[in-house]
């Protein structure tokens, strides 16, 4: 949420200024691989890793009993035991601050299901992609204001739509056309979903499948997903994202060492066996693309 080049959330991204913070940064932390190689024997000596993350299902989130899960965290999970690293703990963050957290040395990398933009790759390493995904659009039931795109939002003065802070969909949105003032800012989904529910919003747009995660686990029939929501375009290209974990631009051993596993997994099967337990399906499956050609813009 999947995937795109402008803000995210899903998988979001930040503003100019943190990502130049961020940049900023990276020119302090030191020197590539000895730094990088040596984070790894740190993690796998110490037993654990440290992975940050937003509380967005399905990428990565804490069940009722505490438990850390996503398809982020799980494929993280399995690559880093492959790795030798046995066990990860979490630090929840808000999704627009993950990046500077990750600067801050507050975690070892981020489970968020962060997509790979241009912008994100000069503050950030990401692995390849773990995933692809579109965007997605839920209404009031009977869809009163026929809502089926961005630019319907845009074409309807009065129609609001409630997105999440940091999220990438904010760039789409006003890339479609929709004014700030329609644009109804909130903390997480839950508070989106809310937002609709109380007519504060006309409409609530994320990821595809954080979308349908969040109305099943609502169960409520006075909602629905536009399902013939039409895909916007930025500049004319496709907004379909592909999302990754995201290590220090110092620690692009680590990374390699992570890519090469994941690379494994996807051709054994396990990254979709993974993938279909937060509802996603082969349709969502990163393919062949590289996050080389996705920083490439």
């Amino acid at each position: 949420m999947v995937l795109p080049l402008l803000l995210l959330g899903a998988c979001g991204s930040k503003s100019n200024d943190e990502t130049t913070a961020a940049v900023a940064g990276n020119s302090e932390s030191g020197s590539g691989g000895k730094e990088s190689a040596s984070l790894l024997e740190k993690l796998k000596a110490q037993g654990y890793a440290t992975v940050g993350f937003a509380n967005e299902n399905p990428y990565a989130y804490k069940t009722a009993d505490g438990k850390l899960t996503g398809e982020a965290v799980e494929i993280a999970r399995a690559v880093l035991k492959r790795l030798g690293i046995n066990e990860i703990r979490g630090e929840l963050t808000e999704f627009s601050s993950l990046i500077a957290g990750l600067q801050a040395n507050r975690f070892d990398l981020i489970t968020a299901g962060m997509f790979v933009n241009p912008e994100r790759c000069q503050a950030v390493a990401f692995a390849n992609p773990e995933y692809s995904i579109g965007e997605g659009l839920a209404v009031k039931a009977g869809n009163p204001q026929k809502l089926t795109s961005y630019k319907a939002i845009a074409d309807n003065a009065k129609a609001k739509v409630a997105v999440m802070a940091g999220a990438i969909e904010i760039g789409y949105l006003k890339a479609s056309g929709v004014a700030e003032k329609q644009m109804v800012i909130v903390p997480d989904q839950d508070a989106a979903l809310g937002a609709l529910q109380s007519g504060r919003a006309d409409a609530i747009t994320m990821t595809g499948p954080a979308l349908q995660s969040r109305l099943t686990a609502a169960g409520d029939d006075k909602l629905e997903r536009v399902m013939d929501f039409e895909q916007p375009l930025v500049d004319g290209k496709s907004v379909r994202g592909y999302g990754a974990t995201a290590f220090k631009t110092s620690d692009t051993s680590f990374r390699d060492a992570y890519n090469a596993e994941l690379d494994k997994m996807n051709d054994s099967g396990e990254l979709l066996t993974i993938l279909k337990k937060f509802g996603f399906t082969e349709q969502e499956l990163p393919g062949d693309v590289k996050t080389t050609e996705l920083c490439a813009g």
